[in-house]
């Protein structure tokens, strides 16, 4: 789905705005928060193809990861296994094809919510829970959050804030989006949304982890940068056994959170797991 998108920035943008884009949305890479989104869909008893609405997200993901990769935030020259889309191109390039990533993401959803027969009112709830998810309340405002928190001390509260904002927002929204395009009632959404903050959660903490334990060839991406630039990590503020065992409780609530509403949990909850056993 994601290549159709890249032949459309590729001709309606052009050289080397068009490129760029491309480049950054056809890296390889886990996709899971897409494979949240279709995993919710299909367990909810969906019974359309979601795999472009699952785009969108991907869409504000890669955004993202553009710009974190910056000079002026990360300054990294490789994601997913080869050169950030700055080294490939340039910075400007990069971050002008990364903020058109954003108005794309909504006509991506558009047509991912025309495809499964939405109303405009279902497609507008679903595209509030995207841009809240990365917005100011969610992605962008963790980043600011997390940004003001380096090199200074960081309680376990308080850096939970920060991902629960910089990483669970966003994870949180395509599972609540899956659930929403599927039709689920109140009590599912809301089982569902807890269950995505509980895999959000343990997502970043493994995150943190394997960026001081493991090398850059294994994860596709430079290590050890949390600990040049100073950043507060639950690694560093737990100690890695102590937040394994954190990241390894947070995916056991998740599943409690699908459980406890009646939610057929066995595909999301191998991605819950997927998570805490995952290597790169």
């Amino acid at each position: 789905m994601l290549d159709r998108w890249c032949d459309y920035v590729r001709s309606e943008w052009g050289d080397p705005i068009g490129e760029a884009a491309a480049y950054s949305l056809a890296s390889p890479g886990k996709r899971l928060r897409p494979a949240l989104l279709i995993a919710t869909y299909q367990e909810l008893g969906g019974k359309g193809d979601p795999s472009e609405l699952a785009a969108a997200v991907e869409v504000v993901h890669t955004y993202s990861l553009v710009h974190d990769d910056l000079p002026c935030m990360d300054n990294d020259d490789l994601r997913r296994g080869r050169a950030t889309t700055h080294r490939q191109f340039d910075v400007a390039t990069a971050t002008e094809a990364a903020f058109r990533l954003i108005p794309l993401s909504a006509r991506v959803l558009s047509a991912g919510a025309k495809r499964l027969g939405l109303d405009p009112h279902a497609a507008g709830v679903i595209a509030g829970e995207l841009f809240r998810g990365a917005g100011s309340c969610g992605m962008v405002g963790g980043q600011v959050l997390d940004l003001e928190a380096e090199g200074r001390d960081v309680s376990p509260d308080e850096l939970e804030r920060i991902h629960l904002a910089k990483t669970g927002a966003l994870i949180t929204a395509s599972v609540v989006m899956g659930a929403l395009a599927a039709g689920a009632g109140a009590e599912t959404v809301a089982a569902v949304r807890g269950y995505g903050r509980e895999i959000g959660l343990a997502f970043q903490i493994v995150d943190d982890i394997l960026d001081a334990t493991a090398t850059s060839s294994q994860l596709g991406k430079t290590v050890g940068k949390d600990a040049r630039q100073h950043k507060a990590t639950y690694a560093s503020v737990l100690g890695i056994d102590d937040a394994a065992r954190q990241a390894d409780q947070h995916v056991e609530r998740a599943i409690d959170h699908l459980a406890s509403a009646g939610v057929n949990c066995g595909l999301l909850a191998t991605l819950a797991r997927f998570v805490t056993q995952r290597r790169n």
